[in-house]
């Protein structure tokens, strides 16, 4: 997924140094990797970061992006959106994913937890029910699906037994993400972030935590620490973007999984979207943001 996007100028280069910085071989990880192997979350992070800032890059040196556009990301996506914005450079982004990864994969090993879609019913009876079970709605995704996280067993039984009127699939994930099951992973991540000094952010930057804009590079950097252990809410997330007047969306690569949330679940209000997999869609982008249009 990497390969295409290290064919302009310094952006091989520019891997390289992430590589540096994470001790990962991204280039290889990026490009010549197996399935399996990059599904290790220790190596997905940093290396879903670094496909999205090398894409966002070419993106903004090839496309007028409008400059009081808002931006937005999904869990480890927060911190692309995070160096998209300004807040952080894309270095310290890219190596704050790493150390994500890192100490999540570690929390995953302390004991069997799991996570599973739930998809369709009542949003508000499904996180009852899931509460029921012991389990965190870790990522409330709108467009009718709820991400379960907790207890492997918890999660298994909820796989046999769904809630009536939803579908259940467990999905292949390493852990509880989004739970204080990863309670040494924030702690890890508090320690990391000491060291990092936060510009405000450029353009609205919205906070997966509540779908509000966050004006403070400093508060953007705590939550990003807290997130690790609290629900992702990209349901009022698509909701501020909808209230900022957003009628158009172009996703960072990988992309697909949230274009398709956001037809779904602000269709009627963004009416083009944009999924940027590969170089390729840059020009769907450009035929979207015409120069001197006036498109949030």
């Amino acid at each position: 997924m990497l390969a295409p996007w290290l064919e302009a100028e310094g952006a091989r280069d520019r891997v390289d140094e992430w590589s540096r910085l994470t001790g990962l071989d991204l280039v290889r990880l990026g490009s010549e990797a197996s399935a399996e192997e990059i599904q290790d979350t220790a190596i997905a992070q940093p290396l879903i970061v670094a496909l999205a800032l090398l894409a966002f890059e070419r993106l903004d040196r090839e496309v007028e992006v409008p400059a009081g556009a808002p931006v937005a990301g999904h869990s480890v996506g927060e911190l692309a959106a995070a160096a998209v914005a300004g807040v952080l450079s894309p270095a310290d982004a890219v190596a704050l994913a790493a150390v994500r990864g890192a100490e999540m994969a570690k929390a995953c090993e302390a004991e069997p937890t799991g996570m599973a879609a739930v998809m369709l019913g009542e949003p508000e009876r499904v996180v009852d029910w899931l509460a029921e079970h012991g389990l965190t709605a870790a990522n409330r995704n709108g467009a009718g699906q709820i991400v379960a996280s907790g207890a492997a067993g918890a999660i298994e039984r909820i796989v046999a037994e769904p809630l009536e009127g939803t579908k259940v699939r467990a999905l292949k994930v390493a852990g509880a993400f989004h739970t204080e099951y990863m309670a040494s992973a924030e702690a890890a991540l508090r320690e990391h972030v000491a060291g990092i000094t936060p510009a405000d952010p450029t353009r609205p930057l919205l906070s997966n935590a509540d779908g509000a804009v966050v004006t403070s590079g400093a508060e953007y950097l705590d939550r990003l620490v807290r997130q690790v252990t609290r629900s992702v809410r990209w349901d009022l997330t698509m909701r501020g973007l909808a209230t900022l007047g957003a009628t158009a969306t172009v996703e960072l690569p990988p992309a697909g999984t949230l274009t398709g949330l956001v037809k779904r679940e602000l269709k009627g209000t963004v009416t083009s979207a944009v999924a940027l997999k590969t170089p390729a869609a840059l020009d769907s982008v450009r035929d979207l943001v015409a120069p001197g249009e006036d498109t949030q």
